[in-house]
């Protein structure tokens, strides 16, 4: 029987090989737009789980259906004070930050 050799890498190892190391520009490009997909995620799944469309999620603080739309679909960035009203006035929720040092 012939043994198949795995060549399973970790992420990690996929985006160093593929993006090159953490501090080059193009991993970092890479982790910048994750971050805004994270968070367009995020708000997309809060919207849902409090049965809100987009439409009124955008009523309720003041801006556009169109707007979260870009926000949920990492097409626009947003803004710390924007996303501050979104997590506290429009989902009702509490907006918690952290920073973590290597």
């Amino acid at each position: 029987m012939k043994t198949v050799k795995s060549e399973t890498q970790t992420l990690a190892q996929f985006k160093d090989k593929h993006y090159g190391k953490v501090g080059t520009e193009k991993r970092d490009t890479l982790e910048a737009g994750y971050e805004n997909f994270k968070i367009g995620a995020l708000i997309q799944e809060a919207r849902l789980e409090k049965g809100l469309t987009q439409q009124e999620l955008a009523d309720r603080i003041g801006t556009t259906k169109s707007y979260i739309s870009k926000i949920e679909n990492s097409i626009k960035e947003v803004r710390f004070s924007t996303l501050q009203k979104i997590v506290e006035i429009g989902l009702g929720g509490h907006l918690e930050l952290s920073i973590k040092l290597p």
